[in-house]
Formats: C-alpha cells, structure tokens, sequence
C-alpha cells in the first residue's frame, strides 16, 4: 500500500549496552533513546500463587493514580504465561521501580470464557487507557490466530468485546499475535488508533514479520497486507514482540529477534517508512535475561523511563524491569 525506504546501516547509530555494568552513563541507543539498564524483577516469580508453567511474557504497565478513584497501586502491571493454560494476570505497585503485589484473584482473564470461548491458552495482555470511554481496553490473544478484546472501569473486572484481528484478515499468514494497541491518529485513514503485531508470513521467506492496523475506535480494525517491518536487514529469521514509540517528530517500533536481542525501526507518523536502525537492547548473558530480553514495555515515572520486559529462554522466562540511564 505505501512505499517503503529500507536501510540497514553498516555501522549501527549506537547499541543499547547490556543490562549491567559495562555501559557508560552517557550511552544512548539509536535514535537518540535511552540506555537501560537491568533493576530487577517486581516479583518473585516462585512466590506467586498463580504460576501454572513457570513462564511469564509480554509485561504491559500503565499509571492508574490519575484514571481511578482508589486504585490498588498507582501502577498496575499486566502479564501472562504462555504456554497452556496461560491466563490474563495482574499486580499493582507504587513505583515503577518497586515492588509489585500479585492480584489474588488471578487470572482475571482465563482460556475459557462462556459463551464467549474455549481455546488452550490466552496470552499476551496489552491495555489502552481508551479516553472516550474512560476504560481500559485489553486486547489478548488465544488462540496464536486470535486477538480479542474485553474492557473494563476499573482494570481489573472485564467484559468481553469480541475479536477484533485474525489470520482471516491479513492475506497469507498463520499465526496474528503479541498486538499492542496505541493512540496515534492518521489524518490520511481517519483513524485515531494503531495496532502492531507479529504475524507468520507464508510469502517467501516464510518468517514472522511485523505487521499493522488502523481504527477509528479501537474496535473495528483495518489492516495492512504488507508487512510493516521484515527481519532480513536486522540479521534475524523472526521478529516479534513489536511495541511503538515516538521521538524526534518521527514513530519508531521496538521489537525483539531470535537472538534474543531488540531491535529499533522507524516507521514515519504515517508507517510509510522501514528504516532499520539497529540494535535498540542487548540482554544481559545471564540472570535473569540468559540472553534473551523481548516483548519491551515503557513507563514514565518521577520523570524516568523504565522498560519491563520478557527476560529469559521460552519456557522459563520472568518479567524484569531496566530503567533509563
């Protein structure tokens, strides 16, 4: 649909160093973002009641201090195992980099949900303030073909919505997965919000790409045929984990590889652009990321930026926390 420019620079616009101890205070990643170095985890993950296959991904934070009226920590934090049964999950803390404390009702979201669904696992919870609304809007997925969507007032008892992306929808591909929704009008489409996501591309090289999506509502979605980010130019077979960011008057995507490493890919406003940018993270050799960190999210707090993110080999990975040097 749009025309693309593509450039993968010989000489990378600078590394996000490894969580740690080698780099600099005064490092910073390609376009001009933040170093981030490890902090911790917000939980012990062999303490939490609900814990089903000792795997947790795709961590997903917001500020709730200022959209509810006694909420059970400033920050709430979304996250979820995998591998089946998986389930929606939630802690809530004070400080981004504090500690966080498990809901005890956990999973506030599970794989069966009547009338509504049945599928081995639900995963991958991204939650959208949705301001018109005042709710949060939490899309997931399950099964790796589906992404839905349930909101709620007070981010934690949800009603469900529907499905809002499948395989159906995107032309050759297999798997539609790991979206995250964000606020970014295109005054060209109409629209007010837009979707990232990975999704299996049969085209040849059969690999999982990025994809995305347009909607005026955050409900009814369109979305692009053509892959919005390929893998070739970072060196990886499959990317994943996509998560937008915007700087410089320009939008950026965040991602991770089969290396374990993340990787940074401007878009332009309109995502009419694939300009590789390099390595955004290198996860540290060993605990918690074992060499391999995926799945970023970003908060603001006190004025600083924090990642959380997926830290550790699938199968038995955590959520852990980098804040911004």
């Amino acid at each position: 649909m749009h025309r693309r420019t593509l450039l993968h620079g010989a000489a990378l616009l600078g590394t996000a160093g490894a969580l740690g101890a080698a780099t600099p205070a005064h490092a910073a990643g390609p376009g001009g973002f933040p170093t981030y170095r490890y902090l911790g985890t917000p939980f012990t993950k062999s303490a939490l009641a609900y814990n089903p296959t000792n795997e947790l991904i795709f961590p997903c934070v917001r500020g709730v201090y200022d959209k509810l009226s006694a909420p059970r920590g400033r920050y709430y934090l979304w996250y979820a195992p995998h591998d089946a049964p998986g389930g929606i999950c939630l802690a809530y803390g004070d400080a981004l980099s504090g500690r966080f404390t498990e809901h005890p009702a956990n999973p506030i979201i599970p794989r069966s949900w009547a009338p509504h669904y049945s599928v081995s696992h639900v995963s991958s919870p991204h939650v959208l303030w949705h301001t018109p609304s005042r709710r949060f809007y939490l899309y997931f997925h399950g099964e790796n073909t589906t992404t839905r969507l349930a909101t709620s007032a007070n981010g934690i008892d949800y009603t469900y919505q529907g499905v809002v992306l499948t395989t159906g929808m995107v032309p050759n591909t297999t798997e539609t997965s790991y979206a995250r929704v964000f606020e970014h009008p295109i005054a060209a489409l109409g629209s007010r919000y837009v979707m990232v996501f990975m999704a299996y591309h049969t085209v040849t090289p059969g690999v999982r790409k990025i994809f995305w999506g347009w909607s005026a509502d955050g409900v009814t979605w369109q979305y692009d045929p053509t892959p919005l980010v390929s893998p070739t130019a970072d060196g990886e077979t499959d990317i994943s984990g996509p998560h937008l960011l915007t700087r410089n008057g320009t939008a950026y995507v965040v991602y991770h590889g089969g290396s374990g490493r993340m990787y940074l890919t401007e878009v332009g406003l309109a995502f009419d652009r694939e300009v590789h940018l390099g390595v955004f993270h290198t996860p540290l050799t060993g605990a918690p990321d074992g060499g391999r960190s995926a799945a970023p999210a970003f908060g603001t707090d006190g004025g600083v930026s924090y990642m959380f993110y997926e830290a550790g080999q699938r199968s038995s990975s955590t959520i852990a926390v980098a804040r911004a040097l």
